[in-house]
């Protein structure tokens, strides 16, 4: 019945995105009859930009936020521990708290370039970016840290889908002043911020599976099985619509 109602949930949720973008234009449509007044319709289309976004980040936060594994049965054919332990925890943790440390300050860099310009947020140096990393890092070996760093990570998602949403209304280009233009090779807004939470959530997942429970104080990491791939699946197939939803948006 669970399950049932699980999938029930995710293809109500599926089928939502998937008529949201017409909606939407629809509510542009009549937005543009009366493009320089504040009408019903313009609040409407403005405000709509956030429904998506908000649906990603209560999905994330339920789905894809509180992992638990399976450690009945480990066999020590099927470990991971010693150098290859330390190489795969250090890699994942530096990569992750690189990757939220840069994800934050394309944030603080938006606001800035957006809304207080003639202010310029001077980007991190070598020692000032390794000391983000290394606090962030910190913040991912506790659990409720790691929860509450989560929590931040999504609520980064909404404000920068929104301002791309600004961005993309008010016809604002993006230049190399703004920090997200480095990742500009996908020549879409959209499509990089969810990239980059996509590269979060995976690699989210990833140190989850690592440091479960007491495995890094044992110094003994179960290989993955083909039921912990599930949710790395399902992550794929939840942000294949969030990206499809885009497309159609565009």
């Amino acid at each position: 019945m669970i399950i049932k109602n699980n999938t029930t949930k995710l293809l109500g949720n599926l089928s939502f995105l998937l008529i949201l973008p017409f909606v939407q234009k629809q509510w542009f449509n009549l937005y543009s009859l009366n493009i320089n007044d504040i009408t019903f319709y313009s609040i409407l289309y403005y405000l709509s930009g956030a429904i998506c976004p908000s649906l990603v980040c209560l999905s994330s936060l339920k789905n894809y936020t509180y992992y638990n594994f399976n450690k009945d049965k480990i066999h020590k054919i099927k470990i991971i521990k010693g150098k290859r332990l330390l190489i795969l925890v250090a890699i994942n943790l530096i990569f992750l708290s690189y990757l939220i440390a840069d994800y934050i300050y394309i944030n603080f860099d938006l606001i800035f370039n957006l809304f207080l310009e003639g202010i310029n947020v001077p980007k991190p140096d070598i020692p000032q970016l390794s000391f983000f990393i290394f606090l962030i890092s910190i913040l991912l070996i506790f659990k409720k840290s790691r929860f509450l760093l989560k929590k931040i990570i999504l609520l980064n998602f909404i404000l920068i889908s929104f301002y791309f949403w600004h961005i993309q209304i008010n016809n604002i280009s993006v230049d190399d002043q703004f920090h997200i233009y480095r990742y500009f090779v996908l020549n879409d807004l959209n499509l990089i911020n969810i990239f980059i939470l996509v590269a979060i959530e995976i690699s989210f997942y990833t140190w989850s599976f690592i440091s479960y429970k007491n495995n890094l104080s044992d110094w003994i990491v179960p290989k993955p099985q083909k039921g912990d791939l599930i949710p790395l699946l399902n992550i794929l197939i939840f942000y294949l619509f969030i990206i499809i939803y885009y497309s159609i948006l565009t």
